[in-house]
């Protein structure tokens, strides 16, 4: 600003108030500091400037699990339109399922004082972000509830959708059920499978550990599974990477056993067999957590609260 000053021939004052955009100003003298300002390439420090003045930064961050994942590049995609909406720049980060990189993450986008933050919780104590929260901070956990911290959540029905999928297949006739999923150490995993055992046990089904295959994390273990248990009737797939290496199987060799997926995917109504996803409005999950957070930045004081968004049951592929 000094340098924009001496090139147009003013005061520091007068290149702040038209900096700013005070009206203050006369034309001939804005000009000036306008043209000044084109030649010499000045850009505002927007950050310094909110340090200095103890406002906001006009930033937000958020973290999620993995980019390359639909489901996460769909949420940063929402959340970012919103933080466009409200005149903000979104910071997103990757933790990789790693709760040390996850708090490393965090802590950065704390210290480049951001005016809340939107998380994908990879661990299990966010207790290190108190101090945070005390001071102001807002926190919105998404997709997963967020430990030793009390914030506002926004969650999928993740159990119910589960329960009533295998409910379907038992009133189909189906008892033989294989559920794959990737780790109990996941809350939604968890919760998934909750409700797929509170389906089977209700039906009076009894619990084979051969059945609940864990550690299937992608769609080639996925597939490998489901070729090793050739003599079930019906396969639970708890993520929708899970239910593409299990469809892969199926039609390689001709089966017809039934298939229920948690999470659609991209084109699933062209694959070549038929099968049952449970379903959900991914924009919708991300925009009521965008929509909490700058409710917050905006001022909102009343207690966090938990909201749980809706499943259903879809049928999919070429009939």
């Amino acid at each position: 600003m000094v340098d924009v000053a001496k090139r147009a021939g003013v005061s520091l004052k007068t290149v702040s108030r038209v900096v700013n955009g005070s009206p203050q100003v006369q034309p001939e003298l804005a000009e000036r500091v306008q043209a000044a300002i084109a030649e010499l390439g000045f850009r505002r420090n927007h950050l310094a400037s909110a340090l200095r003045s103890g406002q906001q930064t006009a930033t937000v961050g958020l973290l999620i699990e993995e980019i390359a994942n639909p489901f996460y590049a769909t949420i940063a995609g929402v959340v970012a339109e919103t933080a466009r909406a409200h005149d903000t720049l979104l910071f997103t980060a990757s933790s990789e399922e790693d709760p040390a990189r996850e708090e490393l993450l965090l802590r950065d986008l704390c210290a480049r004082r951001v005016d809340g933050l939107i998380v994908v919780p990879a661990g299990y104590d966010h207790g290190f972000l108190r101090s945070e929260v005390e001071r102001g901070l807002p926190v919105v956990f998404l997709d997963r509830p967020g430990g030793g911290l009390v914030a506002d959540t926004v969650l999928l029905d993740n159990r119910g959708g589960t329960r009533a999928g295998v409910e379907r297949l038992l009133a189909g006739g189906h008892r033989r059920i294989a559920v794959l999923l990737d780790s109990v150490g996941v809350y939604t995993m968890r919760e998934r499978l909750a409700g797929a055992q509170e389906a089977l046990a209700a039906a009076g089904l009894p619990y084979d550990p051969a059945l609940v295959r864990e550690g299937v994390k992608d769609p080639d273990s996925a597939a490998a599974v489901v070729a090793e248990l050739s003599d079930v009737d019906a396969y639970v797939c708890l993520n929708n990477r899970i239910t593409v290496g299990a469809l892969q199987e199926l039609v390689r060799r001709g089966s017809d056993a039934e298939l229920l997926g948690f999470d659609d995917f991209e084109l699933s109504y062209l694959m070549p067999r038929r099968f049952t996803v449970i379903a959900y409005d991914t924009r919708e999950l991300a925009r009521r957590a965008a929509e909490l957070l700058f409710a917050r930045i905006a001022g909102d004081k009343t207690w966090p609260r938990t909201e749980v968004l809706p499943t259903h049951l879809i049928e999919r592929g070429l009939r």
